[in-house]
């Protein structure tokens, strides 16, 4: 029988987030003051320390800033390798790391993604990407 996936440690801070994704929306915080996006969800800015912190909802479009091919894997994943772990930069200009799920083939640096949600198990949607065009 398969391992069930890890859980992730759902917070205050990062609860609008995991909500979103269930939901069919990639949300990511806006600070008030400075304007910039901020991922990974956290209480003050990174950049100008504000507090002044607000919840969007992202485009969901980015690009593969980089990517790395799993192909052995352990524990809840080992089934599922080859896989392909990745950095996506969002149009907003934040970057986080994600499964895409298009074919190796399709997938490069600098190549466009959009947020697809994957429903893991009953109660965990996480967000992958694929690839939607040519880079």
């Amino acid at each position: 029988m398969p391992q069930p996936w890890p859980r992730p440690e759902v917070d205050s801070d990062s609860r609008p987030f995991w909500e979103g994704l269930k939901q069919g929306e990639l949300r990511i915080q806006h600070c008030a003051d400075c304007g910039r996006h901020i991922f990974y969800p956290r209480l003050l800015c990174p950049h100008c320390f504000s507090d002044r912190i607000e919840w969007v909802a992202a485009s969901g479009r980015g690009s593969i800033y980089s990517y790395t091919v799993v192909h052995r894997a352990m524990g809840p994943f080992a089934d599922e390798a080859p896989y392909i772990v990745a950095i996506v930069e969002l149009e907003e200009g934040v970057r986080m790391m994600t499964r895409v799920v298009s074919p190796r083939d399709a997938v490069a640096i600098g190549r466009p993604v959009r947020v697809v949600f994957t429903q893991v198990d009953d109660a965990l949607v996480l967000p992958f990407f694929e690839v939607t065009g040519e880079g």
